[in-house]
C-alpha cells in the first residue's frame, strides 16, 4: 500500500503541482487586480520550454539539471512511501545542493549569486526542518512518516511554535516573497533568473517540474501536523497555501541578512521553545 502511495506521488505531483501553480498564478492576478493567466499556464509553459533548445554552458548543468529532479521525486517518494523522516530531508537537501553545483558549472556571475543565495536558504531553512521532525519525533515517538501520519494525536496541538516556525522557512521554500532571494516562479522585476539563469530548455523544464513535486511534498508536510482528521488537514493545506500568496502579494524581498535572522532567531527559537516546554511537561521524557 505504502508503495503504491509513492507512486501515485509519483504519476501525480507534477499534474496536481502545475495546478497548484496555476491557482497560485490566477489568485496572485485577482488580487493585483488582473484578469490572470489560464489556469493551465504552466503547462503550456513548461511544454514549450521541452519545445526550445537545450543550451547549456557544460555538458554537466544537463547532469545537475536531472539530479535536481531526480532526487526531488525520490525525496517526495519516500515521504509518501511512509519512510523515514529523516532519510526524507537528506534526500531534499541534496537535491538542491544539485541545482546549486548546476548554477556554479555555467560560471555565471549572476548564477554564482543565485547560487551562493541558494546556499543561504539552505541554511536558513534546514535547521527549521529538522526541529520540526524531532518535534514529530518528540509526538509520536517515530521518525516514520506512516506512523507519524496514522497517529491519533493531534500534532499541533504538542508542536505549534513548531508549526508557526516552519511557516516562517516555508515561504523560503516556495521562493515567496519576502524571502524569493535565489530566485523566484513569478515575474516580479527580474531582468536575470539568479540560481536558473543559466539553464535554457529542457533542463529549465525539469527544473519547473521539480518544483511542482517539492510544492506537493512541502503541502504532505504540512499534512503530518494535523493528520489526526483529514478534512481538518486539507482545510488547514488550503489556508496556509492561500496564506503564502496573500504575504507574497503583501511584502517586498528583504535582505539574505534578515533571511537567516528570521529562520534562525524567530523560527529557530519558535521550534526550539516549544520542544524544550514539551520535554518539560512530559516529565524530561518523550510525550
Amino acid at each position: 500500500m505504502l508503495v503504491t502511495h509513492a507512486l501515485i506521488y509519483l504519476l501525480l505531483a507534477p499534474f496536481i503541482g502545475g495546478l497548484v501553480a496555476g491557482i497560485d498564478r490566477k489568485v496572485t492576478a485577482r488580487m493585483q487586480g488582473r484578469a490572470g493567466p489560464p489556469l493551465l499556464q504552466p503547462f503550456y509553459d513548461v511544454g514549450k520550454l521541452f519545445e526550445k533548445e537545450n543550451l547549456v554552458v557544460t555538458a554537466s548543468q544537463n547532469v545537475y539539471a536531472l539530479s535536481y529532479l531526480v532526487f526531488m521525486m525520490v525525496s517526495g517518494a519516500l515521504f509518501f512511501a511512509g519512510g523515514d523522516l529523516l532519510l526524507v530531508i537528506f534526500a531534499f537537501t541534496l537535491s538542491h545542493i544539485f541545482l546549486v553545483l548546476g548554477a556554479y558549472a555555467s560560471c555565471s556571475p549572476y548564477s554564482f549569486i543565485g547560487a551562493e543565495r541558494e546556499l543561504l536558504q539552505i541554511i536558513a531553512y534546514e535547521p527549521m526542518i529538522i526541529i520540526s521532525a524531532v518535534g514529530m519525533y518528540m509526538v509520536t515517538r517515530s521518525f516514520f512518516v506512516a506512523e507519524i501520519a496514522a497517529s491519533s494525536v493531534p500534532i499541533i496541538l504538542y508542536l505549534p511554535g513548531v508549526f508557526l516556525g516552519f511557516l516562517t522557512v516555508l515561504t523560503i521554500k516556495l521562493r515567496k516573497s519576502p524571502f524569493d532571494l535565489s530566485t523566484s516562479h513569478h515575474a516580479h522585476q527580474e531582468i536575470v533568473k539568479g540560481v536558473t539563469t543559466e539553464f535554457t530548455g529542457s533542463n529549465l523544464g525539469k527544473i519547473e517540474i521539480a518544483h511542482w513535486y517539492e510544492n506537493v511534498f512541502l503541502l504532505g508536510f504540512i499534512f503530518l501536523f494535523f493528520s489526526f482528521s483529514i478534512p481538518v488537514a486539507v482545510a488547514a493545506i488550503i489556508i496556509v497555501y492561500l496564506l503564502e500568496i496573500l504575504v507574497d502579494n503583501t511584502f517586498s524581498r528583504v535582505t539574505w541578512q534578515f533571511t537567516l535572522r528570521s529562520a534562525w532567531i524567530v523560527a529557530g527559537m519558535l521550534g526550539l521553545v516549544n520542544l524544550a516546554v514539551l520535554y518539560y511537561l512530559s516529565g524530561g521524557f518523550l510525550v
